[in-house]
């Protein structure tokens, strides 16, 4: 019984969550339709941070990169007159993946402080590679003076409609997330995780394992790009610069890693906390660091484990 309880309680809860995702739009006030899209697209982000992170132990410094990939192949194939849906999201998401299989198959072969150095030299090369496409912006960036179109006079020109597609992506995601940590394959990057050496032991191919789940978790986030051009309506380096995969990854500690629905919450509060504390002064970091380090300090498994005394698992 107490075991039930604890399943329809959490079920409830993202019950009641989605419901009041669903809701926001009805508030009539289009501030916060846009930073609750923010929102979610920065948790799809960390979502799929916590893939390599919080379930392979991955640390990656440099996971701004893959979004920042999808966000420029939307805005590149924008420029050259290709808004479809149908063709610019797989192909930003394709080549999300085709980076993150580049840059696994040679970060993955170290591990440690030399794989945390690798995956931040690789998102700073290709920083200054789109910092130096003049043709797309430069330092500048580019600018989409519209948003991808599904045909049939169906676009996301409407903000509420592109906030529900972001809101179902984001819930598809996080359903497919927790199936594959279920899964088979998900035990066995948790067992790499824990101990590599008797993983390979036993006869699994662990460097493969990881690099598809790196793979995977480049194209989730590459996913997160598209959306994020769409909804800015622009793209620049900023996107990929190394703080910004600082920010991804405080969003995952922050929130709990290895439990899916924490990397959503930090996202929440960390973007909450910039949107309120910027209101008050520029120097708002000072007042989010003493957050940060006392959520580190006491609450090892994040706002997840401090809510729920630590018997969430995700």
């Amino acid at each position: 019984m107490k075991g039930d309880f604890r399943f329809g309680k959490r079920h409830g809860a993202f019950l009641f969550t989605a419901l009041l995702l669903a809701a926001i739009p009805f508030m009539g006030e289009p501030f916060y339709v846009r930073l609750a899209s923010r929102i979610l697209i920065y948790g799809l982000c960390a979502l799929s941070l916590d893939l390599i992170l919080g379930y392979g132990g991955m640390v990656s410094l440099g996971h701004a990169a893959f979004l920042g990939v999808g966000a420029y192949t939307t805005g590149i194939l924008f420029h050259n007159g290709v808004q479809s849906v149908w063709i610019v999201w797989p192909a930003a998401v394709g080549m999300s993946g085709a980076a993150a299989l580049v840059i696994g198959a040679i970060s993955l072969r170290t591990a440690g402080v030399y794989f945390i150095m690798i995956t931040l030299a690789f998102a700073q090369m290709i920083f200054y590679f789109c910092a130096g496409l003049e043709a797309y912006g430069g330092d500048d960036g580019m600018a989409m003076w519209s948003r991808n179109t599904f045909g049939g006079g169906l676009d996301l020109d409407s903000p509420v409609r592109l906030y529900y597609i972001i809101l179902g992506a984001l819930v598809v995601a996080f359903y497919l997330s927790r199936r594959l940590v279920d899964s088979r394959f998900g035990r066995v990057i948790r067992g790499i995780r824990e101990n590599e050496g008797r993983m390979r032991s036993i006869g699994y191919p662990t460097f493969q394992y990881k690099l598809v789940c790196f793979v995977i978790s480049g194209a989730a986030a590459g996913f997160a790009g598209v959306l994020l051009a769409n909804l800015n309506g622009y793209i620049s380096p900023a996107l990929i610069h190394w703080t910004r995969s600082g920010e991804i990854l405080v969003m995952v500690i922050l929130g709990g890693m290895g439990t899916l629905i924490g990397p959503i919450l930090g996202a929440a509060c960390l973007l909450l906390a910039e949107e309120i504390l910027s209101g008050f002064t520029q120097h708002w970091m000072i007042f989010l660091g003493p957050l940060l380090i006392l959520v580190v300090l006491f609450g090892r498994g994040g706002l997840v484990g401090l809510a729920t005394r630590g018997r969430y698992r995700g």
